[in-house]
């Protein structure tokens, strides 16, 4: 089958999750300071406040003209967190799919070859091939968690990853060699300390630019290279503090639409976070700042905008 390569920075098409079950998953509080430790909501009312901000983000998008693909969760089996897609699967440009090993048993359950099958039927994009990449890497312990794991430059072939219990070595060894892509990793911990369990938490790389919490790696050798690299591939960077990341400003994500505009996509509480400098240097390189009021979805599931985002940039099929 003949296919069209994108060779896009960022994508005008993206693939969300609408949750049946969603809840406080308590396998991964150990890992992720981000999320509240206790529920003060019913999971049935916790669940009905996410789908109201899940619609009413997902309608923001759309009226911006960005093509959103929206597949419905299933109750069984339980997946609280399926609502952050871009942990166990990835979408490239030459028709590769990655799936994802996740550190939390439950969240494994959240890959689902069906809604690949249905990106090829009825969507009609091309896959080449499914890399199922936990086959080997959870039996070993080894984690990567998607692009939440992974921030990926794909025009210069790069990924920047934060190491944590959610993103080993050797799994970023293995990926790197896999996709023929070199990986700049840091530790990067928070103000007590505790690894950040995902790097797109705290950096976003745009097209032109990159928001990052560089307070929070703390290794100047590691801190000096991700400037460096950065530099060298013509982003300005943009810093931002450890209580703007806090408030996900990290978790930013740039998209595209129809037209071509650019949209920075984020969630309300990291925009309100951001300082007026800050706005305005964003809005240089981008036609539209989108700020989602997603406050159940950040608090019960530690994670934000980005998260809830798997980019596609797969191509059509002919």
């Amino acid at each position: 089958m003949n296919k069209k390569i994108s060779s896009a920075r960022i994508t005008d098409t993206v693939l969300m999750i609408r949750p049946v079950r969603f809840d406080l998953n308590e396998e991964t509080l150990e890992s992720n300071a981000f999320q509240d430790r206790t529920r003060s909501d019913t999971p049935a009312v916790i669940n009905a406040k996410a789908l109201a901000e899940f619609d009413i983000f997902v309608e923001k998008l759309r009226k911006l003209g960005v093509e959103v693909i929206v597949f419905r969760d299933t109750p069984e089996p339980y997946t609280p967190d399926s609502i952050f897609p871009n942990n166990w699967v990835s979408f490239h440009p030459d028709g590769k799919v990655v799936t994802y090993p996740m550190q939390a048993v439950n969240r494994r359950k959240e890959r689902r070859l069906d809604i690949i099958a249905a990106l090829q039927s009825k969507h009609k994009l091309y896959v080449e091939q499914v890399l199922a990449f936990e086959t080997e890497q959870e039996p070993k312990n080894q984690f990567l968690e998607g692009t939440g794991s992974l921030v990926i430059d794909r025009a210069n072939r790069i990924s920047y990853a934060c190491r944590s219990p959610r993103t080993h070595d050797q799994a970023l060894a293995d990926w790197s060699k896999l996709m023929d892509c070199r990986c700049v990793s840091f530790r990067a911990t928070d103000e007590n300390d505790q690894e950040i369990y995902h790097t797109n938490v705290l950096m976003c790389l745009g097209d032109y630019f990159s928001v990052v919490c560089l307070d929070a790696i703390k290794d100047e050798a590691e801190r000096k290279e991700v400037i460096e690299t950065l530099e060298e591939t013509d982003r300005e960077v943009i810093e931002i503090s450890h209580e703007q990341m806090n408030r996900f400003a990290g978790n930013m994500l740039q998209v595209k639409n129809q037209k071509g505009e650019r949209i920075l996509v984020m969630s309300k509480s990291a925009y309100q976070s951001l300082n007026d400098a800050q706005v305005t240097r964003l809005r240089e390189y981008n036609d539209y700042l989108l700020a989602a009021k997603i406050p159940t979805i950040e608090q019960y599931g530690g994670g934000s905008a980005r998260c809830m985002i798997a980019e596609v940039f797969l191509p059509l099929a002919d």
